[in-house]
């Protein structure tokens, strides 16, 4: 069993640690292959067919073939190496940020030049409900 971590009740935080690093080690090995223009390529030509070289979970698979941005993270994927996918696509980080925010690029934009995000509802759940999370928790 897994046990929770003092991160795991901050609402819409995905820390890239040891778990996430395992599950999306092939997800991730994906993305960096994005490098290389010959793999930017033949992903281009055939998506299905090249992810096939990688081992990666249905969950994963359909979150790439999705753009799920938040949805990779999710599943383990690294900001740094996702965002390669999203560089393929010619989004901006302020585009990604934007998705998964619910809003547009330039709306994101403004909200961080703003000051960012309002803290409502983005404290840890114990701060909000003066109870811990079982958030993270695996058996």
């Amino acid at each position: 069993m897994t046990s929770a971590r003092d991160y795991d009740d901050i609402p819409g935080t995905y820390v890239f640690d040891g778990r996430r690093s395992q599950q999306g080690y092939h997800l991730n090995m994906f993305c960096m292959s994005l490098n290389d223009e010959a793999n930017r390529e033949r992903f281009r030509a055939d998506e299905a067919t090249y992810l096939d070289g990688f081992d990666l979970t249905p969950q994963q698979r359909t979150a790439v073939f999705e753009r799920d941005w938040l949805g990779l993270l999710q599943l383990g994927g690294n900001i740094y190496y996702t965002f390669k996918l999203a560089i393929f696509d010619g989004l901006s980080m302020q585009d990604v940020g934007g998705a998964m925010s619910g809003i547009s690029g330039g709306e994101f934009a403004q909200m961080m030049i703003d000051g960012g995000r309002s803290i409502e509802d983005n404290r840890r759940v114990e701060e909000s409900t003066g109870t811990r999370s079982s958030a993270g928790q695996t058996s």
